[in-house]
């Protein structure tokens, strides 16, 4: 079985090392074994379970989240439905930031809008209208 220092598992998957400590943390990966040193000892399930987690949250889940799904995983009673239920929630999750960022685009345009670009900034009414309660 191949050991690797936390720089070498650093490398292979492009986290920093200080990312690394916190994953260890806060749960999400432990070492193999610690030398007298001081050194921590990977082994290749856990730069498996570290591509794991940044998949995870490549798709948007947390630190937390992911712990749960791991904890999740390891246990033999655990439903499919549990999963299916923390993904249907992050896809809600990002339908609502769709709609809040489709709103977002319509009020700056309309900010946009209203200034031609033309002339001096005190023509321009977009700094005015920042400075109004106005909602765009």
């Amino acid at each position: 079985m191949n050991l690797y220092k936390i720089g070498a598992v650093a490398k292979i998957t492009g986290i920093s090392v200080q990312a690394l400590r916190y994953y260890q943390q806060r749960g999400l990966i432990a070492p193999r074994q610690q030398l007298e040193s001081g050194y921590r000892l990977y082994c290749a399930e856990v730069i498996e379970r570290i591509k794991f987690i940044q998949r995870c949250q490549g798709i948007g889940f947390a630190l937390e989240e992911i712990l749960e799904l791991l904890n999740l995983q390891q246990d033999p009673n655990a439903k499919a439905l549990e999963v299916k239920r923390r993904v249907d929630s992050k896809v809600q999750l990002v339908e609502q930031k769709l709609i809040e960022l489709e709103q977002l685009k319509t009020s700056l345009k309309q900010l946009s809008a209203s200034c031609s670009g033309e002339g001096y900034i005190s023509d321009c009414p977009i700094i005015d209208n920042l400075w109004s309660e106005q909602r765009y």
